[in-house]
């Protein structure tokens, strides 16, 4: 099995830890004005916002965490891979065309939903059907993974229909889309460590 390097370890596990400070930073600076519960991520990294730099530089530290990621993952199928690697490059272009102040944005919106489905559907493409696959690799996980997101994308869609918890839920599911590396770079490096010897 190919290796993973161990500093994926850092660049996976950095992803979520940047997102959610980020938006934990940047809506202390929106003030009480900001609600996390029915507002999305976007409001806080949109033209003008209190903390649209804070929020911008880590949607751009997302991405680069996800490209470091997917150029790591040796274990993974390639198609996986690309499809990683894509998603962070999405997230760098979501951070790059911010949207307005007031409104929506078609550009916005749409590198959004790119961005989303690429890190929705990376790791079901990112299957090794081999024996000695990481557990994190193995179809059933990888489907259940995926499976998850896009059950989440479409509560989401439900909520921000019904002007509802849409915010809360795309916490959700965009800290899942997060993790989801890093548990997979977990469970390679494990796989790939050689085992202790007796008495060791």
């Amino acid at each position: 099995m190919r290796t993973v390097p161990r500093w994926a370890l850092v660049s996976s596990g950095c992803a979520p830890v940047l997102l959610i400070s980020g938006w934990t930073v940047a809506g202390r600076l929106e003030g009480p004005d900001y609600d996390p519960f029915t507002q999305t991520i976007s409001v806080l990294a949109a033209y003008g916002a209190a903390g649209f730099w804070v929020m911008t530089g880590a949607m751009l530290a997302l991405g680069a965490c996800h490209l470091l990621t997917a150029w790591a993952l040796r274990a993974a199928a390639v198609a996986g891979r690309v499809a990683l690697a894509a998603g962070g490059v999405a997230a760098l272009l979501v951070a790059l065309l911010p949207a307005p102040s007031s409104g929506g944005s078609l550009r916005h919106g749409s590198v959004a939903a790119i961005a989303f489905t690429l890190l929705a559907v990376w790791p079901v493409m990112a299957t090794e059907r081999g024996g000695a696959a990481p557990w994190a690799l193995r179809p059933a996980p990888c489907l259940a993974a995926t499976a998850a997101m896009c059950a989440g994308a479409a509560w989401f869609l439900i909520e921000a229909s019904q002007q509802g918890s849409a915010g809360a839920v795309e916490r959700m599911v965009t800290t899942l889309q997060s993790v989801w590396p890093f548990v997979v770079v977990v469970s390679c490096v494990r796989t790939s460590s050689p085992a202790p010897l007796p008495g060791e």
